[in-house]
């Protein structure tokens, strides 16, 4: 198979089309979680569809002082893992085929999601990020897009976006892709060195702290609904060797309305432990909150939750997520 490189939408759209067409959307730097991205495409869009990768570094959602002009790009080495993975074309559009005139005038407000945490972090981005993925969206004229569920932020607004805006297109999540060590892949952790990657590794391992933590919790609570809290309990605790510690654990798993509270203080300690290292990691922000409009959750929430973190290390910020189930729906 042989990936076509275009650079117009009218070399674009002059393919003829038979299945679906499924597009995944990079700003270039590719590495494996772009071609898990561009292997679930092809597998979505079947033998008979094509799956279209965009390469385009969007000058709308960099701020100011921040990474434009050294955001690496490789655009041979993009197309060679593109066609690796299994792409038909790579539509890597010059920015006045983007945006010719100029920057435009009209576009996309993320509106009040778009203004937390990273929002918040970077005045403008989601504006930039939104309006980018809506002119490719109609540039590129897909069936399906995928996105990776590390950016999960930017995932919530592009299905917020094309459900409030009928855009006709189908929006698909892909787990995030982590090294071996737990990092998060990311086009930016090209520019860690040596040290600031080890200190890096914090940022996942905290999102596993309060991860397990929160396991551990739902462990407890799900022993405490299975043994009734009656004379035939305190038997069975001991039938089974469990120590006084386990029925103090069962009263406090009971007592406990959520839980979001121990997954934050679980996760702040090993970020609090990684401010102190040599470089130390300057926190951004440590979030647990609702994937419907990224507000923080309370105590008594039950359902689907994403506990986010963003830090620098050295002059690289990344981010990073998991996604954590809470109450009734676990």
């Amino acid at each position: 198979m042989s990936t076509v490189l275009l650079s117009t939408a009218e070399e674009l759209h002059a393919r003829v089309r038979h299945g679906r067409r499924a597009v995944v959307m990079t700003m270039g730097a590719l590495h494996e979680g772009h071609a898990t991205l561009i292997r679930t495409a092809r597998q979505i869009a079947g033998p008979d569809g094509e799956v279209v990768a965009t390469v385009f570094v969007n000058p709308l959602q960099f701020g100011a002082g921040e990474d434009l002009d050294r955001y690496p790009r490789t655009l041979d080495a993009d197309l060679k893992l593109a066609e690796h993975a299994g792409a038909d074309a790579v539509f890597a559009p010059p920015v006045d085929e983007v945006y010719p005139g100029g920057e435009p005038q009209v576009r996309i407000t993320a509106g009040p999601m778009g203004e937390r945490l990273e929002g918040a972090s970077r005045p403008g981005h989601f504006d930039g990020m939104l309006t980018v993925v809506a002119k490719l969206l109609h540039l590129t004229r897909p069936d399906v897009a995928l996105f990776g569920q590390k950016d999960a932020q930017q995932l919530a607004l592009i299905r917020r976006m094309v459900r409030d805006l009928n855009f006709g297109v189908e929006i698909v999540a892909v787990p995030t892709v982590r090294e071996e060590d737990g990092l998060a892949l990311s086009s930016r952790n090209r520019y860690l060195s040596p040290d600031e990657r080890r200190t890096a590794l914090a940022l996942s391992r905290a999102l596993f702290a309060g991860r397990d933590r929160h396991a551990a919790q739902e462990a407890l609570r799900a022993r405490a609904r299975e043994v009734p809290s009656t004379h035939a309990r305190a038997e069975a605790l001991s039938a089974i060797g469990e120590s006084r510690a386990a029925a103090d654990a069962h009263a406090v798993a009971t007592a406990a309305p959520g839980g979001p509270a121990a997954v934050r203080a679980a996760a702040r300690q090993v970020l609090d432990e990684a401010a102190r290292l040599d470089p130390p990691l300057r926190l951004d922000y440590l979030a647990l909150v609702d994937p419907s409009d990224f507000t923080e959750i309370g105590d008594g929430f039950t359902g689907e939750a994403v506990l986010a973190v963003a830090a620098r290390v050295g002059t690289t910020r990344l981010i990073d997520n998991l996604p954590l189930t809470f109450g009734a729906a676990s």
